[in-house]
């Protein structure tokens, strides 16, 4: 599988080629934003892993066109670590972020939980209300409206479609969707119900995603 890493450290382009490398992973880099976005749309990577901070074009703008162009998961790697940052990184279409500096270990860990994600055998479909998803071709839709999703908001709803009306616990969240202990970032599921809600109630349709203070949130009418 292809990744593709941008950076403007060469330092850490070096670390990750070599440390990725080693893992099986094919690896291209970029040092600029004009290059990566290039390279991100002739080549296709089955992942990219995307500093904020670049010449020519930045992070969250290569993440924005992604997004538009296709589904391939994005780890945004960077030294902003506020929420605000954090919340401009997912809404770029980011499906995970990581703050320098970082531990390759736990880099490896979320490169290897979205490639899972994205590679799963997809054949299913759920209903809940109006509420449809197809995994196969990543098709949402609420009352025949379609729904643009990020691949990371996309596991999210398919983890409640799953377990409709049950009430699930935010570690089981963050074990299933993550695929690792990911609760050093606690406000990243908060971020996520809202980004989903926002998406699923754009035209004023009664709420499906739930609370469940002091546990976790459900699917319910």
């Amino acid at each position: 599988m292809g990744i593709l890493v941008v950076d403007d450290d060469p330092e850490i382009l070096s670390l990750l080629r070599r440390g990725l490398t080693y893992e099986g992973y094919s690896v291209e880099v970029a040092s600029d934003g004009k290059e990566a976005l290039s390279k991100a749309l002739e080549r296709e990577p089955d992942l990219v892993v995307l500093d904020i901070m670049l010449p020519e074009i930045d992070g969250l703008e290569i993440s924005r066109r992604l997004n538009a162009a296709g589904d391939v998961p994005v780890l945004m790697l960077t030294a902003k670590s506020t929420l605000t940052d954090k919340i401009a990184g997912f809404n770029s279409g980011a499906d995970d972020y990581l703050v320098k500096p970082f531990s390759f270990d736990e880099l490896l860990a979320r490169v290897k939980a979205l490639l899972k994600r994205r590679f799963i055998s997809k054949n299913e479909t759920y209903k809940f209300s109006d509420l449809f998803l197809d995994a196969g071709s990543r098709e949402v839709k609420r009352g025949g409206r379609s729904i643009q999703l990020t691949a990371q908001e996309f596991d999210l709803l398919k983890l409640f479609l799953m377990h409709p009306r049950q009430v699930l616990r935010r570690d089981f969240i963050y074990e299933r969707v993550w695929g690792y202990d990911f609760t050093g970032d606690s406000n990243v599921i908060e971020v996520y119900i809202r980004y989903l809600r926002s998406k699923l109630e754009d035209r004023g349709e009664p709420r499906l995603l739930h609370t469940a203070r002091g546990v976790g949130y459900v699917l319910r009418e």
